[in-house]
């Protein structure tokens, strides 16, 4: 014992005569020359350590998994022109926005934290008015396909991507899935590098995580922090079928970062980064990614079918806890109650009731709403799934064939040509009764406007429907793809609106 504190003494004094040596070195008088030892690695380095999965204990290094992903998140540009009326009206929707979105993607008062272009020092009196907002994107295929958020790309004219290396490019949209705001754009490049998607069930509280994104214009970001919780419902989806089952992380999320990569540490694509829990607009150490299953399903429906196929139980539910279980007297505290049973609801044809409480599907435990959300969201209609509720304290299972959102089990497939997809629109057959209604003898009516050649270089509104292409009749979509496939100069579209009389014609160029 007396020998150890004789050391630690000798040790004491060793080091601070050492200090005092060093102060007095550096104080020398001129012409002694300055040693400054450099050292190349930080002695500190592997002093934090975690577990791997193999539960050995190793080294917390991000910088190998930093290099390989930040190659694989872009940059978005998405610039929206419109009409400059008393001084720069917004368009209506962008006060619709929820504020978590606005704040997310910029100024508290639009979505797209619209700033004027460089040089312009505010709103012109006249003429078209440029709205420009930054996001992220990660891409998921070597052909260039780019999962982001779809308040990123709603409402752009044009979309263009910047990658790591500072190569850009035009980009169009593929689909949009508003229920979860993902959205999936296409560049014209290949032999990109890619992130691999993992399984998100798998991901656990307290794990490591990076955001990669470009906040604030700060590109290739890469931040730190561990999933904070899983499941969160944060209602900033306002769609009726919105599903929100965020991945919540405590790594710093700004403006710019929506629709960039969460990873784990393996570099393994684990969300994407969407939202953020601010007073103020920017990191407040909260923010939200929608988990990687629901991405794959959304981002595998949108390149098979061009819309995503989404199975629905038909229940009408909230998350059950203590006071919820007294009330209803329960014998359960965690899982998703059923309130009421929706029409043609397939839950209910399967035999479950209102007042059960399902605590299972597929074998994946539900503790709240937002996980039956999350469950059932990787589903399409006509799939079977195994749901178990706690009925008055005993365990029923029941297997439910899923419905699509019209009470059907057919899957609904999209026009999807790629001349289509360059209009940048989602388009329908017009039904019999309106035709009718309307005195034409068919038409293809936009049911949704994209960035692409409508938006950019017409005016044309979401509800237009097209009876002409070019002078050929149009009755359907496929007489459409007919009149536009192979036209490398300009079109010209004539048609109507249901609820504005008169005869309307849109020009522009199909040369890409």
């Amino acid at each position: 014992m007396k020998k150890n504190i004789i050391f630690t003494a000798l040790v004491a004094v060793v080091a601070t005569l050492s200090t005092l040596g060093i102060y007095q070195y550096f104080q020398a008088p001129e012409g002694r020359t300055v040693r400054i030892e450099h050292i190349d690695a930080t002695p500190g380095k592997a002093a934090v350590l975690t577990y791997d999965n193999d539960g050995n204990v190793v080294p917390l290094d991000f910088t190998k998994t930093a290099e390989k992903v930040v190659k694989a998140v872009v940059h978005i540009k998405a610039t929206q022109t419109f009409a400059n009326r008393g001084g720069g009206q917004m368009p209506q929707n962008f006060q619709q926005l929820p504020d978590p979105f606005r704040d997310f993607f910029g100024d508290r008062g639009n979505p797209f934290g619209f700033q004027m272009p460089q040089g312009q020092q505010g709103p012109q009196r006249h003429g078209p008015q440029l709205r420009v907002g930054t996001g992220s994107g990660v891409i998921i295929n070597e052909k260039g396909y780019i999962v982001t958020n779809n308040h990123v790309v709603a409402d752009a004219d044009d979309l263009e991507v910047t990658l790591s290396d500072n190569r850009a490019y035009k980009a169009t949209v593929v689909g949009t899935d508003p229920s979860t705001d993902l959205a999936l754009i296409q560049i014209k490049a290949k032999n990109l590098p890619t992130l691999p998607l993992v399984n998100s069930d798998d991901i656990k509280v307290g794990e490591w995580v990076l955001a990669v994104g470009n906040p604030l214009g700060l590109t290739s970001t890469v931040t730190a922090g561990i999933v904070s919780a899983k499941g969160r419902n944060i209602n900033i989806l306002k769609e009726q079928f919105a599903v929100e089952s965020f991945i919540q992380t405590d790594a710093a999320i700004n403006p710019g970062n929506s629709g960039g990569a969460l990873v784990n540490l393996q570099g393994g694509l684990v969300g994407i980064n969407s939202a953020i829990a601010s007073p103020t607009g920017s990191y407040a150490g909260y923010g939200f990614a929608v988990p990687s299953n629901i991405v794959n399903k959304v981002v595998q429906d949108l390149l098979t079918y061009g819309v995503v196929q989404r199975g629905v139980l038909g229940v009408m539910i909230r998350s059950v806890n203590d006071g919820l279980s007294k009330d209803k007297d329960l014998d359960v505290v965690e899982g998703a109650y059923v309130d009421s049973l929706l029409e043609n609801s397939a839950a209910a044809s399967a035999g479950i009731l209102p007042g059960d409480v399902i605590t299972e599907v597929d074998g994946i435990t539900i503790k709240t709403s937002p996980d039956l959300q999350a469950a059932i969201a990787q589903h399409s209609p006509g799939d079977v799934v195994e749901v178990k509720v706690d009925r008055g304290g005993k365990m029923k299972t029941f297997s439910v064939t899923l419905n699509n959102r019209a009470g059907g089990r057919n899957l609904v497939e999209k026009e999807h040509q790629e001349v289509l997809a360059v209009l940048g629109a989602d388009f329908e057959n017009v039904d019999g009764k309106l035709a009718k209604k309307l005195d034409i003898p068919g038409g293809v009516k936009v049911t949704k406007l994209y960035a692409g050649k409508l938006r950019k270089y017409t005016d044309m509104r979401e509800g237009f429907i097209i009876t002409q292409a070019d002078g050929q009749k149009v009755k359907n979509v496929d007489d459409l793809v007919k009149a536009l496939d192979g036209k490398k100069g300009g079109v010209m579209l004539e048609g109507v609106y249901e609820d504005i009389p008169g005869t309307y014609f849109y020009a522009f160029g199909m040369g890409i």
